[in-house]
């Protein structure tokens, strides 16, 4: 019996081990070309590779924020911001945030989220994402309505919407206290 158990799991984890080799590189393209697209979106019109070029922005609760400089000609247009926040009704909401040189959200992509269909998912919405677009978190507060903010929250859904806030504030405040300088 333990002859058998230990075969089986040999032959486990070598076909274990396999498939995680051939499909490594597939995800790998899968998620450039994901992130390709959600900057694209957010930030469109550079004539340089984002990617190549990307840099880390520190936030205040010690983490760090993916970002990607948009240049036409050699001179900065903006930036695209990888952020996320914990505080989703089902776990992480992860964003792109486009902010051009002077802070103002060109726009706003939902990469990943587990919030629930129909209700925290329409944060994806054009209506609920129009209330951020030429914004400037400086300016204006982008905190939901029922917490003083600006923002209408989804009806039913105030956790996902107060969690889309929060990230997209983390990624404006960090590249107002240090992204401005790349």
């Amino acid at each position: 019996m333990v002859i058998t158990l230990v075969v089986v799991t040999a032959v486990s984890a070598v076909a274990l081990g396999f498939v995680y080799q051939w499909t490594k590189e597939p995800i790998a393209q899968a998620r450039l070309a994901t992130q390709l697209k959600a900057i694209e979106s957010v930030m469109s019109g550079y004539d340089n590779n984002p990617v190549e070029e990307k840099f880390f922005l520190p936030t205040a609760s010690g983490d760090s924020l993916e970002c990607f400089p948009g240049k036409r000609g050699g001179i900065s247009m903006g930036v695209a911001i990888k952020t996320k926040s914990s505080k989703g009704y089902s776990g992480d909401i992860w964003l792109m945030v486009g902010l051009d040189t002077a802070g103002t959200i060109r726009n706003i992509v939902v990469i990943e989220h587990k919030e629930t269909p129909g209700l925290g998912s329409k944060m994806t919405s054009e209506k609920f994402l129009h209330q951020f677009l030429n914004a400037n978190p400086a300016a204006t507060d982008l905190r939901v309505k029922k917490d003083g903010g600006s923002v209408d929250a989804i009806s039913g859904a105030t956790i996902s919407s107060r969690a889309f806030s929060e990230a997209v504030k983390l990624a404006s405040d960090s590249y107002q206290a240090y992204g401005k300088d790349h």
